[in-house]
């Protein structure tokens, strides 16, 4: 047995993995041994360090409770699932951009109505519609639109219990031409929580916690890739610094004053009210 040493630490581990029959485990393995080795090394990590450190990480997982993802916001804030997703998302140049799931979706919203509204509390009342397209421009019927939101008191439904079941949340179906429609209200920009162990990360290094308003969309449809993605607002005094690095240039949309009386008795909404008219276009899976 030899006296390790910070030259030699980084071998002796690696060789460890020479057995893993798993060659995308030893991989990803080797390289994390090799960045978390070179990190130490480059700072001069020191033991009071390292101890915080692993204090930060187990109160991450002990924020972990219920629809509170600690560890999806910690990776979100520093830019690592946008990363993820970058890697893992290359989209064509004609199809809609992802963006990030976010720690507080989700399952279990129930089915609406074509044109339903979702919005159980008060706000301005909006309108949000247009067509699900495949690359070619045809239309995606029968498509699953799942959508959700905060509330104008910057809560999710699921963080929140004096919101009404369901507020904000909803699925829809697109209609044979592609068509969706939705009633809700315009979003606004809220604070990721602060109360934890990231939010503390964050004012310590002097980030503000802010996420520009925004509302998420996940659309499934038979054949083609999944969507993750959001509909941000343009004019937000956060859309060019959020704090979970999420926006991209072609998901800031305009929410525009429509006064047409006749519009709102359509739709079933007090005039005036906000109206988002956003098309998706969906990548067909490859086999």
């Amino acid at each position: 047995m030899s006296r390790e040493t910070t030259h030699s630490i980084t071998a002796t581990v690696l060789d460890t993995f020479s057995e893993c029959t798993d060659a995308r485990l030893k991989q990803i393995m080797t390289a994390l041994v090799k960045h978390l080795h070179a990190f130490a090394t480059e700072v001069e990590l020191t033991g009071d360090e390292w101890r915080r450190g692993i204090e930060f990480l187990t109160a991450t997982g002990n924020k972990c409770v219920g629809i509170r993802q600690e560890f999806i916001l910690l990776s979100d804030t520093l830019g690592l699932s946008t990363l993820v997703d970058a890697i893992n998302h290359g989209r064509p140049d004609e199809s809609t951009e992802t963006s990030l799931l976010g720690p507080f979706y989700r399952e279990g919203a129930k089915e609406e109505d074509f044109g339903a509204n979702i919005a159980r509390t008060d706000g301005e009342p909006a309108l949000i519609r247009g067509r699900l397209v495949d690359e070619e421009g045809k239309a995606v019927a029968g498509a699953l639109i799942e959508v959700w939101e905060t509330a104008n008191n910057g809560m999710y439904e699921g963080q929140d219990p004096d919101q009404p079941e369901s507020n904000l949340r909803g699925k829809f179906r697109s209609g044979p031409n592609g068509e969706y429609a939705f009633r809700t209200i315009k979003p606004t920009s809220y604070p990721i929580p602060t109360d934890g162990p990231v939010g503390q990360m964050l004012l310590a290094t002097g980030r503000h916690p802010m996420r520009p308003a925004h509302v998420h969309f996940l659309i499934e449809a038979p054949g083609y890739e999944t969507l993750t993605t959001a509909l941000f607002s343009a004019g937000d005094p956060y859309v060019q610094s959020d704090a979970v690095f999420g926006v991209k240039p072609s998901l800031v949309v305009d929410y525009v004053p429509n006064d047409n009386a006749a519009s709102a008795k359509e739709w079933d909404l007090p005039g005036p009210f906000f109206e988002v008219e956003r098309d998706f276009v969906l990548v067909r899976q490859r086999s």
